[in-house]
């Protein structure tokens, strides 16, 4: 019976002295290179890192509803007062994308920057502004949606197969 353990072909030949030396010195540049990497790799703490995108994301949904409540305040019922809001957030998001000041703040706060409206106008206008030296169409114009675009995408297919499952289903 024969032994399953071998590899088929040809048997090895064993390394010559230079070879082993070789691989010897590969796997020491290998171990120091990981060691290096590991020490310049910026160490990630979990719970700073969620209550800074806890407090930041909070505290752009709570500008959110004070300008909500000020449109309503105002006159505005609520469905305008939600809407009128949701333009502004963008606005602002695009203009502090524009002053480069939410790119720090997305620094600071990770998701908490991206999931409120204002990432998404951040999504839009950092790869506009990244491209503008290559003019207006090739450059802002063709990668204004580079990151947006999938969403946007996916977004209305989901939408379209919700409304057609509650339209067959109701």
């Amino acid at each position: 019976m024969a032994d399953s353990t071998k590899q088929p072909g040809p048997p090895k030949k064993p390394l010559t002295l230079a070879e082993q030396v070789m691989q010897q010195k590969q796997t020491y540049d290998q171990q120091a290179y990981q060691r290096l990497a590991d020490s310049v790799k910026p160490k990630h703490n979990v719970l700073v890192n969620a209550l800074n995108a806890f407090w930041v994301g909070g505290l752009i949904s709570a500008l959110a509803q004070i300008i909500t409540l000020a449109f309503s305040s105002a006159g505005l019922n609520p469905r305008d007062a939600a809407s009128a809001t949701v333009i502004i957030m963008v606005f602002l998001g695009a203009f502090l994308t524009g002053l480069g000041v939410y790119d720090e703040i997305g620094k600071i706060a990770g998701a908490g920057s991206i999931i409120p409206i204002t990432g998404f106008a951040n999504s839009i206008v950092a790869p506009a502004m990244e491209y503008k030296r290559e003019g207006f169409v090739f450059g802002v114009a063709a990668r204004m949606f580079t990151i947006a675009g999938p969403v946007l995408v996916y977004g209305f297919i989901v939408s379209v197969l919700i409304g057609l499952i509650a339209y067959f289903l109701t």
